[in-house]
């Protein structure tokens, strides 16, 4: 009989062990009003009038925003040094009344700092994370030290429309622990129909690749993404078609497309040059349909943040790729 409880036991670690593998990164607490939420700058300066017109809006929403020591440094093209701007990433990661961060906007240099925090210390903190673009290099860190974060809107959208346009408060219900709604987009002519689960995973195609090969820090490393089925998304702003059909290049050299199951092409703005082609999604489409799997075009989440919907890194999807329109659904 012991030894019958000892064996079900054995088994139910092992499955336990099992789903911790495919389904063990963790979400972040949901805040309650009243939190205090710190606005830092990873990346580039934000204009001042930006983030305090943001840090209105979470007032609004009964939060209590808190601005980083280097939020409007300036050093070259940094909102501060990589030292003062990890300083400020640390100290929010640390501080026990700061329960999210929302960045303040992307640009160049969110890398520099996630090289200088180590993996040990990014998994000691579950806190959300807001942000993208340059930001993606952050949210690649935080999936692989196991916990989801939000490739979304900054303090720009949120000055800009009050927080009052139906992605910031889609942010705003994901931020306080509702149910996060189903993100739709319409048909494509280029779209791959059919179903796929897996990890939702991705951002701006050339940061996540510039992380690419890092130890600790790529969200889309072959030995991370093992055993997992992947739902990648991608999206970029200012690239020619001669580079991006060269970073999907190296995810295909790297194996990494070997373990996606759904791809979500979002828009690619500001397009420097299309090397014959009509678009960059002619261009996507053509290196893409070798994939015999469902992949999709034109969905909410780009560098326009008109289209630029919140969506959970490192959660589980469902995608479905359908005739008449692309729903994609969240699951806790």
């Amino acid at each position: 009989m012991m030894r019958r409880i000892m064996v079900s036991l054995m088994m139910a670690t092992a499955l336990l062990a099992m789903a911790k593998g495919k389904y063990g990164i963790e979400m972040p607490a949901p805040l309650k009003a009243g939190d205090v939420v710190a606005i830092l700058s990873p990346g580039s300066t934000p204009p001042d009038s930006t983030v305090l017109k943001a840090m209105e809006v979470l007032r609004g929403w009964g939060l209590k925003p808190v601005k980083g020591k280097y939020v409007n440094t300036r050093y070259h093209g940094w909102a501060g040094t990589a030292a003062q701007r990890t300083e400020d990433l640390m100290w929010a990661l640390r501080s026990k009344e700061v329960k999210a961060i929302i960045c303040s906007r992307g640009g160049y240099g969110a890398a520099q700092i996630l090289y200088n925090v180590p993996i040990d210390t990014l998994k000691k903190y579950n806190k959300w994370l807001v942000g993208y673009s340059d930001i993606t290099a952050l949210h690649s860190g935080l999936v692989r030290s196991g916990h989801m974060s939000i490739h979304g809107s900054m303090c720009a959208r949120l000055a800009k429309t009050g927080g009052n346009d139906v992605f910031s408060q889609r942010l705003r219900r994901l931020l306080f622990g509702e149910a996060m709604p189903d993100v739709e987009a319409p048909a494509h002519a280029f779209n791959h129909q059919g179903k796929a689960k897996g990890i939702l995973l991705g951002g701006n195609l050339s940061v996540f690749t510039g992380v690419s090969g890092s130890k600790d820090y790529d969200l889309l490393d072959r030995d991370f993404v093992k055993g997992k089925d992947v739902v990648l998304f991608l999206e970029d702003v200012g690239e020619s078609v001669n580079r991006v059909a060269s970073m999907l290049f190296q995810m295909k050299l790297k194996g990494t497309l070997d373990h996606v199951k759904g791809i979500i092409v979002g828009r690619f703005t500001e397009v420097t040059g299309l090397s014959g082609y009509n678009s960059m999604d002619e261009m996507l489409h053509e290196f893409l349909d070798q994939y015999q799997i469902p992949i999709c075009y034109d969905f909410p989440t780009s560098h326009d943040e008109a289209w630029n919907s919140p969506l959970i890194e490192g959660c589980q999807v469902e995608l479905n790729v359908a005739k008449d329109k692309v729903t994609l659904k969240f699951k806790k």
